[in-house]
């Protein structure tokens, strides 16, 4: 590390980028079971703020493991390891001026608080995206609810790896008593009142 010299105080501020966009730096950090609506409620979120003309992007769990984290596997280390990359680039991303919206399973409150960690309070919205693993497993989009009652998926989350309920959330959407329109306009108006997205004038 003593060969390190990050470069920050000769960038550009993150003011000066988000008053070219018009809009604040944002993450938003969605997190839940598999199944449980993070990734489909993330992408009807970003579609819904790009038509409003905001600049977003997204980090999403399986995107991430294909590429950036291929490597790793489901391991508590490797988890922790997966969720603190994606918080670093979603840090690089938000000070670039993007909404940055993750679709993260990210267990465990001691995952959670290294996101909070990194990310700092500021400019961040921690999202828990709950529906029971029973809810979850009827749903199985993905068939890994199968795969896991056959022993086939180790470190499950729910089943053979553990999934903690949040200590601290700033929002809860509760998947399995609201449609995705209705969960989509809750995520929305948290994000527009309580990090305050209006557009900066210029």
């Amino acid at each position: 590390m003593s060969n390190i010299y990050p470069e920050y105080e000769r960038q550009l501020p993150q003011s000066t980028k988000q008053e070219l966009l018009g809009q604040r730096g944002l993450v938003v950090w969605m997190y839940g079971l598999s199944g449980s609506g993070k990734s489909t409620i993330a992408n009807a979120a970003e579609k819904a703020l790009n038509a409003q003309g905001r600049y977003v992007t997204m980090l999403d769990g399986d995107n991430l493991r294909s590429g950036l984290n291929a490597g790793l596997g489901f391991s508590d280390e490797d988890r922790n390891e997966n969720i603190r990359r994606a918080a670093e680039v979603a840090k690089l991303l938000r000070h670039n001026g993007a909404i940055v919206l993750v679709s993260l399973i990210t267990p465990q409150n001691v995952f959670r608080q290294q996101v909070r960690d990194i990310l700092g309070d500021e400019q961040y919205l921690e999202v828990y995206v709950k529906a029971s693993f029973e809810a979850c497993q009827e749903r199985d989009v993905k068939g890994l609810y199968a795969k896991a009652k056959d022993g086939k998926v180790a470190h499950f989350s729910g089943k053979t790896s553990s999934f903690e309920e949040p200590d601290q959330a700033d929002l809860v959407i509760e998947t399995e008593n609201q449609s995705i329109e209705q969960s989509l306009e809750t995520l929305l108006q948290s994000i527009s009142s309580s990090i305050q997205l209006e557009k900066i004038s210029k």
